[in-house]
C-alpha cells in the first residue's frame, strides 16, 4: 500500500441549513433521515447535515465533507 496526498486547492463553505444555501446548491431536505439534507454529486446524491462543508471542484461540481474530516484534511489559505 502507498500513501498519497492531494495537491488541489478547493473552494468550500460551511453549510448552515439556510434557505439561501439550499437554493444555491440545489439541496434537497427530508427530515425523516438521519442526514436530513442531500446534495447531488458526480457519484449521486450524498447525505449531509448543517455544519458540514460544501466543496466545489474544478468542474463546478459539489460534494459534502463532514466538519471533523474537513478540519483534519484542509487548512485555509490566504489569497
Amino acid at each position: 500500500m502507498k500513501t498519497y496526498r492531494k495537491k488541489a486547492t478547493i473552494q468550500a463553505e460551511q453549510f448552515d441549513g439556510s434557505a439561501e444555501m439550499i437554493e444555491k446548491y440545489h439541496i434537497e431536505y427530508d427530515g425523516a433521515y438521519i442526514l436530513p439534507f442531500r446534495i447531488e454529486t458526480p457519484e449521486g446524491w450524498l447525505g449531509m447535515k448543517a455544519g458540514d462543508w460544501i466543496a466545489t471542484g474544478v468542474k463546478d461540481e459539489h460534494w459534502a465533507i463532514a466538519d471533523d474530516v474537513f478540519k483534519a484534511s484542509y487548512v485555509e489559505v490566504s489569497k
